[in-house]
């Protein structure tokens, strides 16, 4: 019940009782709501400030959970790349310098994966933590690039594992005729006598002093592409080894071998003769490099010592008479 107020009133001596107007009234109230109005906003903003709300809560604590996991990801990527800086360094390193090869320029593993039309579509979807979806793509990518081009890598060097094995199968790297008491070479590689011309000429070969039906064999894995005879060369052999090595054997007794015949290193591909030009029995052996005629001696390396191999280099470089 409200209070009924008075006031005295000098010109009457009397107590009046307090009439109070709609007006005054509303003024009041408006006062009064006004000042619990400004209280409220005062309370709200120190508590929004202070507190989060329960959907606030929620969204922060899901950030939190999407942050964790974006940071736990992030590290199991960052651990990938350096597994895969660890194998790029022994690619480079280890495999390319066994194998004779170039590594693979920094600017090849390093390359993009592409402009930023790529991420055009998630930055244009309005998503919620763009930047981080974009950026986790971006890392992921990178990875996934470096890791392409790290297989491709290692498959050429598969095909150079497999090519050097056959390389190195090929190479002439064997004496024609067993000489493992080094009393065969008669005339090495180089200027030298001719037989019959009795002049100096080039001698492209090296002969192997040997008795007729002297077992030859092949000096590398190889094809036999040639088995004729002439009257320069006599009965002759030539094989193809790849890898831009050839041999050539004349002045042969017999052949054992046809054209086209693959051949392994050591296999007897034909005898020890004196046809054609040939003044006294022995093997005159040859062996090209990409077309280019090069001193056989320098690829007796398989079945010499090093004081054998120092020893037959003394006895090709003696300027005699060749024999054919």
């Amino acid at each position: 019940m409200a209070r009924i107020k008075y006031y005295y009133d000098t010109e009457t001596c009397k107590y009046e009782r307090v009439r109070v107007s709609t007006w005054d009234v509303t003024l009041n109230f408006l006062g009064f709501l006004s000042v619990a109005l400004i209280l409220a906003l005062a309370i709200l903003f120190g508590y929004s400030t202070h507190f989060d709300s329960p959907k606030e809560a929620l969204l922060k604590k899901k950030n939190e959970e999407l942050k964790f996991h974006y940071d736990l990801v992030k590290k199991d990527v960052d651990n990938a790349n350096k597994m895969l800086t660890s194998l790029q360094d022994r690619d480079d390193n280890i495999y390319r310098v066994i194998f004779e090869t170039d590594p693979i320029p920094q600017s090849i593993r390093n390359a993009g994966v592409g402009g930023s039309d790529r991420y055009k579509h998630l930055a244009e979807a309005n998503l919620e933590n763009d930047e981080l979806i974009i950026e986790s793509y971006q890392i992921v990518d990178r990875l996934k690039k470096k890791m392409y081009i790290q297989t491709m890598s290692y498959d050429e060097i598969v095909d150079m594992a497999t090519n050097k094995a056959l390389l190195l199968a090929a190479i002439p790297a064997i004496q024609p005729v067993s000489n493992r008491e080094l009393k065969r070479l008669s005339s090495g590689f180089g200027y030298r006598v001719d037989p019959i011309y009795k002049v100096r000429t080039m001698h492209a070969g090296v002969d192997f002093s040997a008795p007729i039906g002297t077992p030859i064999y092949a000096t590398g894995d190889g094809t036999v592409i040639e088995v004729k005879t002439s009257y320069g060369s006599g009965k002759m052999i030539k094989i193809d080894h790849g890898f831009g090595y050839t041999t050539l054997y004349l002045h042969m007794s017999n052949f054992n071998v046809k054209r086209d015949q693959k051949v392994k290193r050591g296999e007897i591909i034909g005898f020890v003769g004196n046809t054609g030009k040939s003044t006294a029995p022995h093997l005159h052996y040859e062996v090209q490099k990409d077309g280019k005629k090069v001193d056989p001696v320098h690829y007796f390396f398989q079945d010499l010592t090093a004081e054998e191999y120092d020893e037959i280099l003394i006895l090709a470089s003696i300027e005699n008479q060749s024999l054919g």
